[in-house]
């Protein structure tokens, strides 16, 4: 991922030589006259010394990043580019402003990762801005309707019209890609397969699929018996009466979250009866 040759090359002297750092340790001590010497004489061997004892905090902040991304994005190529931005951070530290060289790195690492994966990104900026407004204003109409929302009223917490946000969610949807090396499960025997191996051409509805569907659906009626009074009744509110989180809390005389959290139970539970019974 690192462009420039000499960055590229301090980037593999580091990482390689991390481990035997590590095995010998260095106390505050020995860093603190590590960059007495660095400032004195920009020695590139002690430059070195200063990086291979800064690499876990770039591993550090590229692990906690690293949860944040889809898992196409490699830890390992994070904590490459990292070090560009240690290096930079190294370069540009003045330890007589007072401040902590891990508080002067930690934002040039992140900022380093970022840029990278920006340069990468093929979606324009502005589309990942627009997504993540749309899903901030989901969840917040979530949460306070206890249902999804409509597109009327997200339209309206938006403050932009219906055709705006038609367009605004074309524009998103294709901002989402699938690998088709990710391993998924076969419908047919359970398997786990490629993804690429159970694509099909579109097609319109069968026999088969109708049949499928009834069988699906007279498999949910029986799975619902088996559930407690409580979760058949906040199933059966929430899906047929169409009842709020709110208002089936106050049928049962229990909070919002109570209801929540049945219904969160109660639909789990389906789930995997559905997965072990057709392996969806």
């Amino acid at each position: 991922m690192p462009t420039a040759t000499t960055s590229g090359r301090a980037t593999a002297a580091t990482t390689n030589s991390a481990t035997a750092t590590r095995k010998r340790g260095t106390t505050p001590i020995q860093v603190q006259r590590q960059w007495e010497a660095y400032r004195h004489s920009g020695d590139p061997n002690v430059r070195q010394q200063l990086l291979n004892h800064y690499l876990p905090l770039v591993r550090n902040v590229a692990g906690r990043m690293a949860l944040g991304f889809p898992k196409s994005v490699e830890v390992s190529d994070l904590v490459s580019t990292g070090v560009i931005g240690l290096i930079e951070a190294l370069k540009n530290f003045d330890p007589e402003r007072g401040v902590k060289f891990e508080t002067f790195a930690v934002p040039r690492i992140r900022g380093a990762i970022l840029d990278e994966l920006r340069s990468l990104d093929w979606v324009p900026r502005s589309t990942r801005a627009k997504a993540r407004e749309i899903d901030r204003s989901t969840v917040r109409l979530e949460n306070r309707l206890g249902r999804v929302p409509t597109r009327g009223e997200l339209a309206d917490d938006l403050k932009i019209s219906m055709e705006d946000l038609a367009a605004a969610l074309e524009d998103v949807s294709g901002t989402t890609l699938l690998s088709l090396d990710e391993l998924v499960y076969r419908e047919e025997d359970n398997r786990q397969v490629p993804r690429v191996e159970t694509l099909e051409a579109p097609r319109g509805d069968t026999v088969l699929g109708d049949i499928e569907r009834q069988e699906l659906r007279a498999f949910l009626i029986n799975a619902v018996s088996d559930l407690t009074e409580q979760e058949k009744l906040v199933i059966a509110l929430y899906y047929y009466e169409e009842l709020t989180l709110r208002e089936i809390g106050e049928v049962m005389s229990i909070s919002e979250s109570r209801v929540s959290q049945i219904h969160t139970k109660s639909v789990g539970r389906l789930r995997h009866m559905v997965r072990e019974r057709f392996g969806l």
